[in-house]
């Protein structure tokens, strides 16, 4: 019998009391690296949380609230203005002729204007203030042409000039004595909006190799994770990451133009592109039916001042809520706190100390979380979302940039379609699918044969994440975006 002695029989030699690098165990050699030094170092098991608590979710849980809904999408009305008020042209002054246009916010009113003959009227422009009387009414196909009688002068030549765009608005009526009286009514307009739902999906797997695999960095993570099981860290980041992505659609996703191509090719099959609508956010809303601005640029604390109160003479336009939440990022914060700054003259040099006294032995306080404004109250806060590098924060210098966004405070009345009454609401809610069947507010279900599961063969845990839900955004007209 021949013995034949493998290749490497002595490659295992006896120790010997020479410090070298093979005399030690040395776990983390590769083909390409390996300790630097023949010593085992100190090694800190704690993983550093460089980055302090990532997510940022919370904002819509501040300003809103949260309802279930079981329908495939949710459809709420708002009330018009109560008041008439139009752009309008003057076509021919010598007549005294006025083409109606838009509405006040800008919504087609031409033929379907409210002003009635018999009204009393102002028409005005830059410098000129014009009051009437509505002697004829003459609707067409595409333009709505009424004749107004000046009360102060014998023609409209007195204060405007054919073609002159200016805005007219109903101030009452005036009959003379034993006529008829208005043959006209004025019906309000429906206003309804609508928003659908969408599915919102994740997924995470790790094996059961791994996730039997004790490693010697302890993990820590948003959800209270912890331990020396790295798939615990990353089971846990993708959960964070989720439910990030809750919010982060219901405040960044938009509606699909009809007709776009929109295609799901995830699964391997095309879909049609009515299956991939999107979905209304609160950006996108504000943007249709709300206010933006570029105020509160931080030029200096006076012109900040003057574009602050811009913002205000727009809310006095609309509803007038007069408390309001403001949600910005980093520079428009401070810009804010040295405006309202700025507005403070006592202490040393215009500086006030501390906050008991005026001590200047007592911390300085330079910031501001409330203030308020003629009759509105605002409350300051700074949101991560727009700060974050890896969010909003990274497209602060671009064209799409947002520096925050206002919103109202308190609740709402509107008509519910499905419960068919007036209920009081938030500006500002999520709707969730929900159901006695189902759940779908935040689903996460575990398949595979590792981590308690026994639904397959597969030596794996996959870990499933699923939302259906959508964003309802009520009297979008009192909401600001800054950008």
């Amino acid at each position: 019998m021949a013995i034949t002695a493998g290749p490497n029989l002595n490659s295992v030699l006896s120790p010997t009391q020479t410090t070298l690098v093979n005399n030690y165990i040395d776990f983390t050699a590769t083909a390409t690296a390996g300790w630097a030094q023949q010593y085992l170092p100190d090694l800190m098991e704690k993983e550093a949380e460089v980055f302090g608590n990532r997510s940022i979710a919370g904002f819509l849980s501040q300003v809103g609230a949260e309802e279930a809904m079981s329908a495939d999408q949710v459809v709420w009305s708002e009330q018009g203005r109560l008041h008439l008020s139009y752009n309008c042209v003057t076509t021919d002054v010598s007549a005294g002729l006025v083409t109606i246009g838009t509405d006040i916010d800008g919504n087609a009113a031409a033929g379907a204007h409210g002003i009635r003959v018999g009204d009393t009227v102002i028409i005005s422009k830059a410098g000129v203030t014009m009051q009437g009387y509505v002697s004829v009414e003459d609707t067409g196909a595409a333009v709505a042409n009424i004749t107004v009688l000046p009360y102060k002068a014998a023609a409209m030549t007195t204060f405007f000039a054919d073609g002159d765009v200016a805005t007219i608005m109903v101030y009452g009526s005036e009959f003379g004595k034993g006529t008829v009286g208005q043959v006209k009514a004025n019906e309000p307009q429906f206003k309804s909006f609508s928003n659908k739902p969408v599915i919102i999906k994740d997924y995470f797997q790790v094996n059961g190799s791994d996730a039997s695999q004790i490693g010697w960095v302890e993990v820590s993570g948003e959800d209270g994770q912890n331990g020396y099981l790295w798939y615990l860290k990353a089971e846990g980041d993708t959960r964070s990451r989720f439910t990030d992505y809750l919010e982060m659609s219901m405040v960044e996703s938009v509606k699909a133009t009809p007709g776009t191509s929109v295609i799901n090719t995830a699964l391997g099959t095309a879909t049609t592109a009515t299956d991939l609508a999107g979905t209304e956010g609160l950006f996108a809303a504000i943007e249709d039916r709300g206010n933006e601005t570029s105020g509160v640029t931080g030029v200096n604390a006076a012109t900040d001042l003057a574009e602050f109160d811009a913002i205000l003479a727009e809310f006095d336009k609309q509803g007038a809520i007069e408390e309001n939440m403001m949600f910005v990022n980093r520079s428009t914060a401070l810009a804010m706190d040295d405006m309202l700054a700025s507005m403070n003259s006592y202490g040393a040099g215009g500086t006030s100390y501390g906050v008991f006294d005026n001590s200047e032995d007592m911390a300085l306080n330079l910031g501001f979380s409330g203030f308020r404004r003629g009759s509105y109250d605002f409350y300051k806060s700074d949101w991560k979302y727009l700060n974050d590098r890896s969010t909003r924060g990274a497209l602060l210098d671009t064209a799409g940039a947002i520096r925050g966004v206002i919103i109202p405070a308190g609740v709402s009345s509107v008509y519910d379609q499905q419960l068919g009454k007036n209920l009081k609401r938030p500006f500002l809610h999520v709707r969730y699918r929900a159901s006695q069947a189902d759940d779908r507010k935040m689903k996460s279900w575990i398949t595979g044969s590792v981590g308690g599961a026994s639904t397959s063969d597969l030596d794996a845990m996959n870990v499933h994440y699923l939302s259906e839900r959508c964003l309802v955004v009520q009297g979008a007209n009192n909401f600001m975006l800054m950008n």
